[in-house]
């Protein structure tokens, strides 16, 4: 496991499915209260897409929907929903096309938490279609940008 600032890839069982983790030296609640502020996305966002203009609650929660300003290819605005949640472990969320961005927290020690980050395409309406816009390869390397700006965030 990688314990030099960046993240690392997560083999995965399924094609529609890319992860990767990071090692954060700070407690698992410190970061959970980071990803469930969807105000913070925009500061660790790793593609460069958000946009902010976050509208919803301050605090996320099962069943919670945000939307915010988005720009990829043109811009517009996207509304996700909370679909899983576990106060400090995980946390998930998609949009119309119902495929999941989830967050993993797992306690290492009382100040190092290992985080794994998921873009996952098999709850999508049709997930091979996200082949057709490069969303498996273009996330695993958001994934990889994002999670060295969350452990930065973090850590400070």
């Amino acid at each position: 496991m990688v314990h030099d600032g960046s993240a690392e890839i997560v083999p995965t069982s399924s094609i529609f499915v890319k992860s990767a983790r990071i090692i954060i030296n700070t407690s698992a609640a410190k970061i959970f209260d980071l990803i469930a502020d969807p105000r913070r996305h925009i500061d660790f966002d790793g593609s460069g897409h958000l946009l902010g203009s976050v509208t919803g609650p301050d605090r996320l929660s099962f069943g919670a929907k945000f939307g915010m300003d988005m720009d990829w290819k043109a811009k517009y605005r996207i509304l996700n929903k909370v679909v899983e949640f576990e106060k400090d472990k995980q946390i998930a969320w998609s949009h119309f096309m119902k495929h999941r961005w989830r967050y993993q927290l797992r306690a290492l020690a009382s100040n190092t938490t290992e985080v794994i980050e998921t873009f996952d395409g098999r709850t999508a309406l049709f997930p091979p279609i996200l082949f057709l816009i490069n969303a498996y390869k273009l996330n695993q390397q958001v994934l990889l940008q994002t999670l060295p700006r969350l452990k930065v965030l973090a850590e400070s």
